[in-house]
Formats: C-alpha cells, structure tokens, sequence
C-alpha cells in the first residue's frame, strides 16, 4: 500500500490535497510524528516539485523534492551555500560555525582533518570491538519481556561508537546522547520543552567538559580519535571556542542520529513487512544489502539547506540569489521516477545503495561506512541470537522537521527455536 494513502493519526493535520498549494509547509515539525508527511511530499512531488512556501514560521523558503533535483543542488556548491546554517531554521542568536556548514576551501580542509577517525583501516581495527560490545548488548537484553528498544539497543550502542569515536570517558557516554539531543532536537528533549537559554546553557557545560579533553589531547601524541586529530592539526588547533563546540556538535549528532534511528528503523521496517522479515530470516546473506534499503526508508535525516549564491533556474523556477533552499532528502528517497516502488520496503531491492539519504557532493556523510557497518554487525548478531524482535505496540517518534528519530519502540524478543 502506499504511504502516501496513509491518513494522519492527528485530526488536526489537515489532508494535503484540500489546502492550496502555497499554504504547504514542510517545515510543520507536527507533520513528521503523525507521519503525515508523506502524503504532502507525494502532491509536491507531482504538482510543485520545486515548491516555494513563505513560512510563517521560518520566512521565505524553496523546497527541493524530487531525487535528482536534490543532487543537483547537492552537487552545485559554487550556486548553493551552506552558509550559514544546514539547517531550515535561524537561530541568529546561537549558531556556533561548523564544517558541515563552511564553504570550500576552509570545508575541505577541517573535513579532511577528521576523516581518519573513520577511514577504512580504521573501521577494519574497531570491528571487532564493535561486534564483542553488540553482542554484550543483545545478551543483556530481558527475553520475552517488553522493554524499549531505543533506549536499551539503538542508543546504547550508537552511544558506545561516539565515545570511542572522541576517546570520551565510557562510563560517562550517556552525556553524549544528551548533548546530542539537545543540539538537534526540536523545542522538546524527550518529554520536556526547552528554551533556547537552556540550550545555550547545556552545550556550555558540553563545552567545557571537551575543552579538558582537548587539552589532555594536545600534550599527548596524536591519536586517531576526533579530538586528537583537531587538536594536533595547525589548521584547527587555534579555533575559537564556538567554532570547536560547533563541530563537536555536528560529529556528535553526525555519528548519532543516522544509526541509532536507523537501528530503530530497521526494526519497525522488518514488522511492517512480516514476509521480508522472513526473507530475512531465510537468507542472512541479504543483511548488507538491506541496511541500505533500510537507511533509504527511514532517511534518519530529513532535510538539508542551502543558500542560494546566484540566480538559478530549477524545476522552471528562479531561485533567486539569496533564497533558502531546503532539499527534503525524506521526499527524493520516495521519487518513484528514481527508485521503483519507492514506498516498499524491500530488502533485497537491486541497487540498494542508490539512495539519498548520505547525501551527495562535497558533504556527502563522512561516517557512512561506519554507520552501514554498525547496522550490519547488528543485525548479524541479532540473527545468531533472536528468532525475532517483535514490536508489541505504536512506534513512539520525536516531534522534528530534521531529525526522523523514535522516542520509544516496545518490543519483545523471541529466541531461536
């Protein structure tokens, strides 16, 4: 069945097709939850691919839906800025600098400073590890009671990466989540509203807390963890103190939010499709292949935005220079002119891999290795162990625009027979 026939599960969301095509606007977080969207995306999509929408919200904004209209704009860096924000919103107040969000040359340099972390050597050394710390956690896992997927599985392990990824105190990894949440959450943090005063207030102390860290870094040999490699860098030792908790931001968030929602995900996929959950089951050799088509239908990141650096035309529409440009990758990873049967989960679908959720261009996802990795080990283990991982009841999701997350996944697991 189509998603797009899905009907919000909030009454107060009205259907897309009644409103006037210049009342859509993308940027409703509210839409995301009660997974509303996708029925929005399918009439831009059709209608208004190139879709301009004057937000009462977020001002004046383009949105990009269709597959090959997002790499075209991810591709073109010389028209399209990422200056000064990736993401929908301004928070003129409160925008520390980071990579993801500079322009080339200064990009590419900090970019190439921290890839090491993630390189393929590296990522061979680490498997192991990650593969022992999967297995401790599935084994700790209370079979045949009800308990909180994300909470016990996706976070806990995407948490045990981070802080092996910026050599962060174990015992203490759980900050990272935190941080995380709170750098790219919406107006609420799990149950609770937030303020931008508590915001700001929240990363100070994260700040301090990475400015020991970094200076216990610099009077030691250079290490392969993100902090070492900053620090011992001429290029990024000398950044000010919200240049360097913005990039700590964006490589928290960056090896947080795509694979632990995915590893939720994939779990929601596998229950909404019971016969590619036996496909699963049948041929664990299609596990690679599907953490692609996984990380294609959850597309753990919804959204990314440009500036406009010239007028350009797309779609029959001039961008002008200096519009906000949003490309919705949530909607291209549906553009059924691209990938066919797009709204199917399907894991042995060929050409998996051709999706965009990473990205496309110079800020192609530098973790996106790690995180496929990550995903496969998981489900090999959790194969060896588990007949299945059952979801006993409604996926809980976060309230966003960017981050499509999940607050809650009861399930139960089933061992081997």
């Amino acid at each position: 069945m189509s998603q797009a026939a899905i009907k919000p599960t909030d009454t107060l969301i009205p259907d897309p097709y009644s409103l006037p095509l210049e009342q859509i606007d993308m940027g409703k977080a509210e839409l995301y939850p009660a997974q509303a969207h996708w029925a929005y995306f399918e009439r831009l999509r059709k209608e208004d691919p190139v879709h301009f929408c004057d937000s009462e919200q977020f001002g004046p904004y383009w949105s990009i839906t269709k597959f090959n209209d997002i790499v075209h704009v991810d591709t073109h860096h010389h028209q399209f800025s990422s200056e000064p924000s990736i993401v929908i919103g301004d928070a003129e107040e409160f925008q520390p600098p980071m990579f993801i969000a500079m322009d080339q040359p200064k990009h590419d340099v900090q970019r190439k400073i921290v890839t090491p972390a993630v390189a393929p050597m590296q990522l061979a050394e680490v498997e192991p590890v990650i593969r022992e710390r999967v297995g401790k956690v599935l084994d700790s896992l209370p079979v045949g009671e009800t308990f909180n997927w994300v909470d016990l599985v996706s976070i806990e392990l995407t948490t045990q990466m981070l802080a092996t990824l910026f050599d962060f105190p174990f015992e203490e990894r759980r900050k990272l989540t935190y941080w995380s949440d709170i750098s790219a959450s919406g107006p609420t943090v799990g149950d609770n509203s937030i303020t931008q005063e508590f915001r700001i207030q929240e990363l100070g102390k994260c700040l301090e807390e990475f400015n020991k860290l970094w200076q216990e870094r610099k009077a030691e040999p250079r290490k392969n963890d993100f902090i070492s490699l900053m620090a011992h860098h001429p290029d990024m030792q000398n950044m000010d103190p919200m240049e360097y908790l913005g990039n700590l931001m964006l490589l928290i968030v960056g090896g947080n939010d795509t694979t632990r929602n995915s590893m939720s995900g994939g779990v929601v996929a596998l229950n909404q499709n019971p016969a590619e959950y036996d496909k699963l089951r049948a041929d664990p050799s299609l596990i690679p292949n599907m953490v692609s088509e996984v990380i294609r239908w959850q597309t753990p990141l919804a959204h990314m935005r440009r500036n406009a650096m010239e007028d350009v035309e797309l779609g029959g529409k001039l961008i002008k220079k200096g519009d906000k440009v949003v490309m919705w990758y949530i909607s291209g990873n549906r553009d059924d002119e691209v990938i066919d049967r797009p709204n199917e989960f399907i894991i042995d679908r060929p050409k998996a891999r051709h999706h965009i959720s990473f990205g496309f261009g110079i800020h192609r996802c530098m973790g996106n290795r790690l995180a496929e990795m990550q995903l496969r080990i998981l489900w090999e283990e959790v194969l060896a162990r588990f007949d299945k991982v059952e979801l006993v009841g409604e996926p809980e999701r976060v309230t966003s625009n960017f981050v499509m997350g999940y607050s809650n996944l009861p399930v139960r697991l089933h061992p081997k027979k």
